[in-house]
């Protein structure tokens, strides 16, 4: 490395040392042990290895750098402001606060912020969706002398994020797919929130890595000819997933706080923070930055600038020599559906009776036709999940044309690659399992609520009424507790036209949806055939009006929908007046007007009852204290259907018989 170029990128990390521990001290809250124990890191990134341009961050073609080990998010933003993205000084200058877009953690609504991230381990998953995104375009759009995409996917880990389980998951998938877009580098300062890492942890990465089938290299983290060498080598000859190991000290610079715990997550203190500027020579303004390195920036700018240029004309050229390539690159940068696409959802063949997670694989199997930015996988259940695309091969190691993704058995990995895929801006990914198992990808589902990324969840076998394998397999708590994620879309169908109706409120969300499906066969209803605007995508709508004035009104999602019907003619038949709704979503009905949620739910309503196999938790906002709960508010049982359908009342003459008595 040229020694100027090197003095000047030792003068940046030092710029990003000093907004850093400035920032967290004014806000009096934060993690200074990683922005000054990577500094050189950031710099070097920023200042050299990036592909991207901060006055256009969204430049599909663009590297990504992903900071995994969120917590350390000052360094990200000291980078991004220096390097010339959106985020002010002022910014900085209010890290933590309210209205600032320097959040404690860093949130992909922020420019130049490539995932929300904090939670360890998600963001490495991130990056390996977004390299497998970009393998997987790249087969399908590079031709010839246009290397339309031919970028790099950088993840910052740390300690934290190497313990969690998630990355474990992840890396072994970018090894076994060989994602030799990927490099990530990790700050191994051998310290964790808690104390020293070797308290908790002496596996060696080093083999861990090795045995994931990823190259793995060390370096010292401060020596920036070193960092040059390893990442240098990389973006010219790399051909495998790439761990740089980079070892610093946590807190570097901080005289009695460096290599210690106590610096990794709270504040230096002013009077440290005082003499860790003395040590570094910087100098006594708070928030400096030399005209130096401003320059440096300013320059670097127009660089990236040309290099997005360059790509624009390169797109120029390659849209008139692949018109029909270029048509499908336009698809999937767009998302369109189509003005049309309800409409041919709607004329899909379904022959009813039929479970809800293969009328989901017959829709799903239409759509991709005119649609190719979706992508489908699942967590080693796709026989049974029916998520797989028929007419399509499976993504592997030496061939990333196909568009089904085998996950194996790690629905958390699963989670967070489904959000990098999203991520590329190229894709709308949907990924499978069973209902009980969205357990272990939850918090990649409120993560992608939180940042209203486009990922769709096909979660099966949605109740006790799977059957024989039990309690372990039978969900009874999820629907509640996936309902309760604020903007993730959780719709139970009803019928095979829900179904279908379920998918194009998937396909019109902004962030998140989960479409959770029966494995029994489901009886189609033909009083949910109505429009989207006017059923499903109400999220509740009458099925049955009753006649005069209501004895009962019935609440009822998913396969209990027709338990409600045959419940409310016997109802009739003893004289009683019914109304019956369908309730596929809370959340889309809780979106709609008040004069329509009203003719819902006000007035004289009889008893109302909510017919759902699983918790009750939730039901009584719109069924009120005194109404009736038809649920599943303990563990399930083994045995077969017909016998649980009577241990846990959901027969017809059982319902009718505890509602006769109120």
């Amino acid at each position: 490395m040229d020694q100027q170029l090197k003095k000047t990128f030792s003068l940046i990390a030092n710029t990003i040392r000093q907004l850093s521990m400035e920032a967290i001290q004014k806000a009096n809250s934060g993690h200074p042990g990683l922005p000054l124990g990577c500094a050189e890191i950031g710099a070097y990134l920023y200042g050299k290895a990036l592909s991207h341009n901060p006055k256009h961050s969204h430049w599909l073609a663009r590297d990504r750098f992903i900071l995994s080990a969120g917590h350390g998010s000052m360094l990200l933003y000291s980078c991004l402001h220096l390097a010339g993205f959106n985020i002010s000084l002022d910014d900085i200058k209010n890290f933590r606060q309210k209205d600032s877009v320097a959040a404690g953690h860093p949130e992909y609504e922020t420019d130049g912020v490539e995932a929300t991230t904090g939670p360890l381990g998600q963001g490495i998953g991130n990056a390996v969706g977004l390299a497998l995104g970009f393998k997987i375009l790249s087969q399908k759009f590079n031709k010839d002398s246009f290397p339309i995409f031919n970028n790099k996917i950088y993840c910052l880990v740390g300690d934290g994020c190497i313990m969690e389980g998630a990355s474990a998951e992840a890396s072994s998938l970018a090894g076994h797919w060989n994602l030799d877009n990927l490099i990530v580098i990790y700050d191994a300062n051998k310290i964790s929130l808690d104390g020293p890492l070797s308290e908790s942890c002496s596996e060696d990465t080093k083999q861990r890595y090795k045995s994931y089938g990823f190259d793995v290299f060390e370096v010292d983290g401060h020596d920036l000819e070193a960092i040059d060498k390893a990442i240098s080598n990389l973006k010219e000859n790399q051909n495998k997933p790439a761990i740089i190991i980079a070892n610093t000290t946590i807190g570097k610079g901080s005289p009695h706080k460096e290599g210690s715990h106590k610096v990794h997550g709270s504040p230096l203190g002013q009077e440290e923070v005082v003499e860790t500027k003395k040590a570094l020579q910087l100098p006594d303004e708070e928030f400096f930055i030399s005209q130096e390195v401003k320059k440096y920036f300013e320059e670097k700018q127009k660089e990236q600038q040309k290099l997005e240029d360059d790509w624009n004309e390169m797109l120029d050229a390659y849209s008139k020599k692949y018109p029909e390539l270029y048509a499908d690159f336009l698809k999937m940068k767009d998302k369109e559906l189509g003005k049309d696409f309800e409409e041919k959802i709607e004329k899909i063949p379904i022959e009813t009776p039929i479970a809800g997670r293969v009328a989901s694989h017959s829709v799903v199997n239409k759509l991709v036709e005119d649609l190719p930015f979706i992508y489908g996988g699942s967590a080693d259940l796709s026989c049974s999940d029916m998520t797989y695309l028929d007419k399509y091969p499976m993504i592997t190691k030496d061939d990333f044309s196909g568009r089904n993704i085998k996950y194996g058995v790690r629905e958390f990995a699963m989670g967070t690659i489904s959000s990098g895929l999203y991520l590329t801006g190229m894709m709308t990914p949907f990924c499978g399992t069973f209902l009980v198992f969205s357990d272990y990808m939850r918090n990649p589902m409120r993560i992608a609520a939180l940042s209203s990324w486009h990922v769709i969840y096909q979660l099966t076998h949605d109740s006790v009424f799977l059957g024989e394998d039990g309690p372990t397999h039978q969900p009874v708590e999820q629907l509640a507790a996936l309902r309760a994620i604020p903007n993730l879309l959780v719709i139970r169908p009803a019928s095979a036209w829900e179904v279908k109706m379920a998918w194009i409120a998937a396909l019109k969300h902004i962030g998140p949806t989960a479409i959770v499906l029966s494995r029994q066969k489901i009886e189609e209803v033909e009083k949910t055939h109505v429009s989207f605007a006017e059923g499903l995508g109400r999220g509740a709508y009458i099925v049955k009006k009753e006649k005069k004035k209501c004895d009962f009104t019935l609440f009822a999602t998913g396969s209990e929908l027709t338990l409600a019907i045959e419940v409310a003619e016997e109802l009739e038949k003893e004289g009683r007046d019914v109304r019956i709704v369908s309730f596929p979503c809370f959340k889309l009905f809780e979106r709609q007007e008040e004069s329509y949620k009203k003719a819902i739910l006000d007035g004289d309503l009889g008893i109302r009852v909510s017919i759902e196999a699983g918790s009750s938790f939730g039901w009584h906002k719109y069924i009120g204290r005194e109404g009736i709960a038809i649920s599943v508010d303990e563990f399930g049982i083994s045995a077969p259907m017909k016998e649980i359908k009577k241990k846990f009342g959901f027969t017809k003459d059982q319902i009718v018989k505890k509602l006769l008595k109120k």
